[in-house]
């Protein structure tokens, strides 16, 4: 089971390094999000180290969500995605695989990019930190909750905009408690709840989300 779960998580990377263009993508949406505040705000660190929490969450949000297709969609096109349910190896293991290695093609370089975003947004040095362990804790959790609505939606020919409606909601309490844990310590205040909070989401989404990924498939390929 270990090895099918290797072999998997590989087999996803290495598809993921042929298209890199398609990868590409999400980051350059991160950045783009970004950089147009300070365009659009002006050059004044009071306002926009105001808002940098916020437009730093919400745009690895709206990348993480325009990413979520490459999950299992290419699969689904290619005939793939059904020997993946046919086999004999456990298809939670299976899809907890293509999650990980979705969130290490998408949401590792995300996580990398935003210091030098957030210095464009004149985030505090004492929030930086902070920044970037919500964003390891809630990234994941975007990409495990986001692949339930993919396998719910992969067998709709137009299912972009209803995953947005079935996951959009759900991302809420993360961006939530991950920007509020940023701008607390931005104003030197404790942390330890958001972050106890964020970290507790990722250990339930991993523990349920491939019981509820495994089931849609299986519902959508029926």
């Amino acid at each position: 089971m270990f090895r099918a779960f290797v072999a998997m998580f590989n087999r996803d990377i290495l598809l993921a390094y042929r298209h890199r263009s398609e990868l590409i993508n999400p980051l350059l949406f991160f950045v783009i999000i970004i950089s147009l505040f300070p365009l659009a705000l002006g050059p004044e660190s009071r306002v926009l180290s105001t808002i940098a929490s916020g437009v730093v969450w919400v745009a690895a949000l709206l990348a993480a969500l325009l990413s979520l297709d490459a999950v299992f969609r290419s699969d689904f096109a290619d005939g793939a995605l059904e020997q993946i349910v046919l086999s004999p190896q456990p298809l939670t293991m299976l899809v907890f695989a293509k999650v990980l290695a979705h969130w290490c093609v998408t949401g590792v370089p995300l996580i990398l990019m935003s210091p030098l975003l957030a210095s464009m947004l004149h985030i505090k040095d004492a929030a930086l930190g902070t920044l970037m362990l919500t964003l390891l804790l809630g990234t994941p959790v975007l990409s495990l909750v986001g692949s339930v609505g993919v396998a719910l939606t992969v067998g709709l020919r137009r299912g972009g905009m209803l995953l947005s409606i079935l996951v959009l909601p759900l991302y809420i309490p993360v961006l939530i408690f991950a920007a509020g844990a940023v701008n607390d310590a931005a104003a030197g205040l404790a942390v330890t709840a958001q972050l106890t909070f964020l970290g507790s989401m990722l250990m339930l989404a991993i523990t349920l989300t491939p019981l509820a990924i495994a089931a849609a498939l299986r519902v959508s390929l029926n």
